[in-house]
């Protein structure tokens, strides 16, 4: 039981390995997210804005983790172009848009009155 528990870890890194060989889009994820924890411990955040950003990067990672799966499946399904699978692909795209902006919003919430003080 613990074995196949440990595995499953195995199997999870193995998804986020891929997407950071495979995904641009993962990886500018990735590199704003170090800039933005960078920027918390310049401005020594509180402890519920860390809450905060930490939840924020980790659903939007989230979202690119889930959107590369997405993709891969329409992409086996119907490896040519398909206007529903276009939808569906769009789709999560924007899903992990929309989470970004919000993200993106939060983080100057967070942070512009810091770097005004």
């Amino acid at each position: 039981m613990i074995n196949k528990f440990l595995k499953s870890f195995a199997y999870a890194f193995s998804g986020i390995k891929y997407c950071f060989k495979n995904e641009l889009n993962f990886k500018v994820q990735l590199f704003f997210a170090i800039i933005i924890i960078g920027l918390g411990l310049s401005f020594y955040v509180t402890i519920t804005e860390w809450m905060i950003i930490l939840f924020c990067i980790g659903i939007v990672l989230s979202a690119e983790l889930f959107n590369t799966a997405i993709e891969n499946i329409c992409n086996k399904i119907e490896p040519d172009h398909h206007p529903k699978i276009k939808i569906i692909k769009d789709v999560s795209a924007a899903a992990v848009l929309v989470l970004s902006l919000a993200s993106a919003v939060i983080g100057l919430i967070i942070f512009i009155p810091k770097i005004f003080n």
